[in-house]
Order: structure tokens, then sequence, then C-alpha cells
């Protein structure tokens, strides 16, 4: 089961999915992550990975649809220390050029 945790700082919201990101977890992930760009979470959401062990395609799906919903808004999302599974999974697609993972969240925030 994915737990979310949601830190609302001033011009942005770290967003940590702690455990795996797959079919089963996707869609509620992501309806998450929409309600807090919906909500006005800053015009910055990251999704600090660090705590996420393992992703699939739906969970892959599930990023660049947050990414399209914070871009519709006039935002941005930013992932941030991906572990190497979910590294190899976005080299693999190809998303690492379009979702563009950072190291840390803060270099994240910095961005």
């Amino acid at each position: 089961m994915l737990q979310v945790d949601i830190d609302a700082r001033d011009s942005a919201t770290v967003i940590t999915p702690r455990g795996r990101l797959t079919m089963v977890s996707a869609r509620d992930f992501r309806e998450t992550v929409t309600d807090v760009i919906q909500k006005g979470g800053g015009s910055v959401v990251v999704i600090d990975l660090s705590q996420t062990d393992f992703v699939d395609s739906s969970g892959v799906g599930a990023l660049v649809s947050c990414l399209s919903s914070a871009r519709q808004a006039g935002g941005d999302l930013r992932l941030a220390s991906p572990s190497d599974q979910v590294s190899m999974v976005l080299g693999l697609t190809n998303l690492d050029r379009v979702l563009r993972p950072r190291p840390s969240v803060e270099e994240a925030l910095r961005d």
C-alpha cells in the first residue's frame, strides 16, 4: 500500500509517496496530487521519490498525468531523489528527459 505525505511550503508543495507506485496505487496517487494542484498548492509541486521502492508503467503514467495537470494550472511538477529502480524506468522510457529528476528536494525547489 502506498502512503503519501504532503508538506506545504511557501511557494511549493513536496509530496512524498512511500512504497510502490503501481497499477494498484497510481489512480489514488494521481488524484491526491491533482487535488493539491487544484487547491493551489504553490506554483511548484515536487514529488520526492526517495521513499518510493518501485514504479511500474501505471505509476509512470500517473507522474506524467500529474505533470500535465501542474502545467495546465500554470505551475510545474518536479521529481526529486529517485531510487535506482525509478531512475532506470524513467531512463528506459526516455521520460527522464521530460520529468528531469533532480538529486534532492532542495535542488528541485531551487530550479
